[in-house]
């Protein structure tokens, strides 16, 4: 059924916006920032100077108001919802949020209370990040992650975390699953009483089902994060209904 159409943005049927760190690093189908990872249309900004040294192993507060200036351009452009393709940013979900008029989910981080949530007694979350020394309690807290969550990093392996964070113009992608997969024997073994694993970096996303298969366990990640924030920007739409018009209210979907 067609009716009045409401504007006020300058982009249609792409309602997510990924604030993008600036790097140069090749990103295969399931990374976050291959376009061709998602099922909807995305837009992206990238953070001058954000790298991933600089988020990742230093502070990424010294940039918050470059994230900020990068977000709303985003919702300027007719994004209704806002996210980031590092999980280190949970330290500056606050400031995000606060900043537009739109929902922001900064980090994958955030779905560990969520998940905890829906575990039988006895079990709890695990964490799989690219940088443990550096993942701090106030990341955790950022995110509402209980201080004691079990979390082993990546940074002991062969590839991932030297070239992820390195940002290396050619990145072996089979050597990085076998990371994954030694990172997430260490976690499981340390901690038997997981169950589930929430993935901090986005660029963990291609080895998601890998890690499941080993483990047995839930695998969470910013895939299934924004796919989830995504159903609530563009719900999908039954058959049910379809013949009553609803006015709009804030016109912008």
């Amino acid at each position: 059924m067609l009716g009045t159409e409401f504007g006020g943005k300058t982009v249609f049927g792409a309602t997510l916006g990924i604030l993008m760190l600036e790097t140069r690093f090749p990103r295969i189908p399931g990374d976050m920032g291959n376009a061709l990872t998602w099922p909807f249309p995305v837009q992206y900004r990238v953070v001058r100077n954000a790298t991933p040294d600089l988020v990742v192993r230093n502070d990424a507060r010294v940039l918050v108001q470059a994230f900020i200036d990068a977000a709303r351009d985003l919702v300027d452009s007719g994004c209704d919802g806002i996210t980031t393709n590092c999980g280190f940013l949970s330290i500056v979900q606050d400031e995000l949020a606060a900043a537009v008029p739109v929902p922001v989910a900064a980090s994958s981080l955030m779905q560990v209370p969520m998940v905890q949530a829906m575990l039988p007694p006895g079990k709890r979350v695990g964490i799989l990040t690219v940088s443990r020394d550096t993942l701090t309690d106030d990341h955790l807290r950022a995110a509402n992650v209980p201080l004691d969550t079990p979390v082993v990093g990546t940074e002991g392996g062969r590839v991932f975390t030297r070239d992820i964070l390195g940002d290396a113009p050619q990145i072996d992608f089979a050597a990085c699953r076998e990371d994954m997969l030694d990172a997430a024997r260490e976690l499981v073994t340390a901690h038997p009483d997981l169950g589930a694993i929430v993935l901090e970096c986005t660029n963990m996303v291609p080895y998601a089902a890998d890690l499941r298969k080993l483990t047995g366990l839930p695998v969470f990640s910013i895939y299934s994060f924004v796919r989830w924030f995504h159903q609530a920007l563009m719900p999908d739409r039954f058959a049910a209904g379809l013949d009553d018009p609803v006015p709009g209210l804030a016109g912008r979907n």
